[in-house]
C-alpha cells in the first residue's frame, strides 16, 4: 500500500518519461509479486481514515483531505475493491489516472464512482453504498430534559440563599455566579499587546519548516537505521509535496539543512550519510531541475525572489547543464536575473563541471559554457573550446574565438592562430583583430601572406581592412614600404591599386603610427579619389593621436 501510495504521487507529480515515475510504477508492480504468490484476490476495505485487510489497517491517514487515499473513496461512497491478479500490469495506470482525476474533481465533475464505472475494469471490483440511503447514526437518548426553574428558585440561587450549596451545584440549569469571580491580577496593556502580538507570531509561523526540522532532529538523534531510513523517505517525499505546491523557501531549507544532519548525526553509517545528503544533488539533476524550471518559465506569478534565490544557492554542480539550456530559451524575464546569479555562482564554484559541459551535446549548453569560460578565463577550458570550433556552426565559432581571445593565454592565442586562414569571414576576421591587439607576433607570416596574397584583394571590405589593420600592427616599420608601395606607388603604365586596397593599405599605415608611416599618408593627403582620401585623413589623425 505504500508503494501504491508513492505511484499516486508520482503519477500526480511527474511525466510518464521521467525516472522517478518508472521508478514508482516499477516498484508497486513488484511488491504485487509476493501478494499473488498467497491469493489470487485482494480484498481492501476503505473506511474514513484506513484502508483495512481482514479488519487490519494496512494503510492509515490522519486527516480526511483530498490526499487521503481512504477518505477519497470513502467520501464517494466505495466501500470495498478486491484487487485480481493481473491488474498491475494490464489496468494499474488507469487506476492511478482515476485517483489522480478523483482529487482534483470539483463538485460539477463525476464522482470517482462514476470513473470506476466508466473505465469499466476487468481486474477490479468494487461495492458501494447509495450515500443518499445510507443510515444516520441513532441519536442516543438523553433522558427526560430539566426541569425549567422558578423565578424565586433563581433569585435564591444567584443569592447564595435557599438551598444548600451542594445541592444547588448539583441541579441541572443552575447558574452560579461564584464561577466567574474576578482573578486576583488583572492582565495590563502591554500585557495583553504581547500576548496577540506572540498569537499573530505563532499563527503566522511556517509550520512545514518545522515539521522538516522535527525530521531532521529525529534523523539526528535516532542512530537505529529503519528510523533513519524512514526518515529519508519522509524527507523526500515532503520537498516532492513542497516542489508541487510551490513552497520553494521549505525545499530551500530542506536541502541546506540535509547536508548538516548527513555529518551532525550521531553514528551516522556513510549509507545513511549519502542518502540524506544527496538530496540537493537529486534536485539539480537534469529531469526534476528542468521541470522545475519550466514550471516556473510558464508562471505567471513567480514565487518571492528571496525563496527562488535561495533554492537556487543549494543547487549543486549537476544543475549547470539544465541552466545553461534554460537560459537560452527562457521566457520568463524576471526569473533570469535569478538564474543568471545561481549560474555565475555555480561556474565559479565548479570549473572542471564548466569545462565538461563545453563537449556537451546540447547547442546552447555548449554556447553558454563558451562564453563563460572565456569570462571567467579557465586556462583549463582552451583545449576543449578548441576542440568544438572544428565541428561548431559559424556562430558557436565565433563564439569561441572571442573566449579563446578573453582568456589571452599562449595556448588560447595558439589555438587562434590557425583560423586565421580557415573558417568563415566572420571567424577569421575576429581571429585576426584578437590575435593582432593581443600583439601575437607568431601570427605575423600568415597575415603578411595573406595581405601579399591574391585573395584578399577579393575579400570584402571589412575582412580586408581587418587582415592590413593587423599586418599594419604586427610588422611595424618593416610593413610601411609595401604599404607605402600600395598607396602611392604606380605599376605599369602608371596604373594604380584599387581605391579600396589603397585605403586599406592607408588603415594600416595609420596603425603603424611611426615617423616612416606618417610621412608616407601626409605624401597620400592630397589624393583626389574620395575613398583613399578619406581613409588617409582618418589614418593621421589616428596616428597623431
Amino acid at each position: 500500500m505504500r508503494s501504491l501510495l508513492k505511484a499516486v504521487r508520482a503519477h500526480q507529480l511527474y511525466l510518464p518519461n521521467n525516472p522517478i515515475y518508472k521508478s514508482s510504477i516499477d516498484n508497486v508492480r513488484a511488491a504485487f509479486s509476493p501478494v499473488w504468490q498467497e491469493t489470487d484476490e485482494l480484498a481492501l476495505t476503505f473506511t474514513e481514515t484506513d484502508v483495512l485487510w481482514y479488519g487490519h489497517s494496512v494503510l492509515h491517514e490522519s486527516t480526511k483531505s483530498g490526499d487521503s487515499l481512504p477518505w477519497l473513496f470513502y467520501k464517494d461512497g466505495v466501500r470495498e475493491v478486491t484487487l485480481v491478479k493481473g491488474i498491475e500490469q494490464e489496468e494499474l495506470l488507469p487506476l492511478l489516472g482515476i485517483i489522480q482525476r478523483g482529487r482534483k474533481a470539483s463538485p460539477d465533475d463525476d464522482d470517482l464512482l462514476a470513473m470506476l464505472w466508466e473505465q469499466d475494469f476487468v481486474n477490479l471490483r468494487y461495492r458501494y453504498v447509495d450515500l443518499g440511503l445510507e443510515p444516520a447514526s441513532p441519536v442516543e437518548d438523553g433522558g427526560p430534559p430539566p426541569r425549567p426553574m422558578s423565578p424565586e428558585e433563581v433569585r435564591q440561587a444567584n443569592a447564595g440563599g435557599g438551598a444548600d450549596d451542594e445541592t444547588e451545584e448539583s441541579r441541572p440549569g443552575v447558574v452560579n455566579l461564584a464561577d466567574f469571580d474576578s482573578t486576583l491580577y488583572f492582565l495590563d496593556e502591554k500585557e495583553i499587546d504581547y500576548l496577540q502580538s506572540e498569537i499573530g507570531r505563532e499563527y503566522a509561523a511556517d509550520l512545514r519548516q518545522v515539521v522538516a526540522a522535527t525530521l531532521f532532529d529525529i534523523f539526528e538523534a535516532q542512530a537505529d537505521g529503519e528510523v533513519r531510513a524512514e526518515v529519508s523517505d519522509l524527507i523526500e517525499t515532503l520537498m516532492l509535496y513542497m516542489l508541487a505546491g510551490g513552497h520553494l523557501r521549505t525545499v530551500a531549507y530542506l536541502l541546506r539543512e540535509s547536508q548538516v544532519a548527513a555529518t551532525r548525526g550521531k553514528e551516522v553509517t556513510p549509507e545513511q550519510r549519502d542518502r540524506v545528503g544527496q538530496v540537493p544533488a537529486r534536485l539539480s539533476q537534469p529531469e526534476p531541475l528542468g521541470q522545475l524550471l519550466q514550471a516556473l518559465d510558464e508562471s505567471t506569478e513567480l514565487p518571492p525572489q528571496e525563496e527562488l534565490t535561495e533554492l537556487f544557492e543549494q543547487l549543486r554542480a549537476d544543475a549547470l547543464g539544465p541552466i545553461f539550456s534554460w537560459l537560452g530559451r527562457l521566457q520568463n524575464q524576471r526569473l533570469r536575473p535569478m538564474l543568471e546569479q545561481a549560474a555565475a555562482r555555480l561556474t565559479a564554484a565548479n570549473t572542471t563541471e564548466l569545462v565538461k559541459l563545453i563537449q556537451s551535446e546540447d547547442r546552447a549548453v555548449v554556447m553558454e559554457a563558451v562564453r563563460r569560460c572565456g569570462a571567467l578565463k579557465i586556462q583549463a577550458g582552451v583545449a576543449a573550446i578548441g576542440r568544438v570550433m572544428g565541428s561548431a556552426d559559424a556562430e558557436l565559432r565565433l563564439a569561441c574565438v572571442q573566449a579563446l581571445g578573453e582568456i589571452g593565454s599562449a595556448g588560447a592565442l595558439q589555438a587562434l592562430e590557425p583560423w586565421v586562414a580557415n573558417g568563415d569571414r566572420d571567424t577569421r576576421v575576429a581571429a585576426v583583430r584578437l590575435l593582432a591587439t593581443r600583439g601575437y607576433r607568431p601570427v605575423q607570416g600568415r597575415i603578411e601572406a595573406a595581405v601579399k596574397g591574391k585573395e584578399i584583394r577579393e575579400a570584402d571590405l571589412t575582412e580586408r581592412v581587418a587582415f592590413f589593420e593587423a599586418y599594419g600592427m604586427l610588422s611595424g616599420d618593416s610593413a610601411v614600404p609595401f604599404l607605402d608601395g600600395i598607396l602611392n606607388g604606380k605599376g605599369f603604365l602608371g596604373r594604380r591599386e584599387d581605391a579600396e586596397v589603397r585605403a586599406c593599405a592607408a588603415m594600416a599605415l595609420g596603425r603603424v603610427g611611426t615617423d616612416a608611416a606618417q610621412q608616407a599618408l601626409r605624401r597620400a593627403s592630397s589624393e583626389k579619389d574620395v575613398v583613399v582620401r578619406n581613409a588617409v585623413n582618418k589614418a593621421l589623425r589616428g596616428g597623431s593621436a
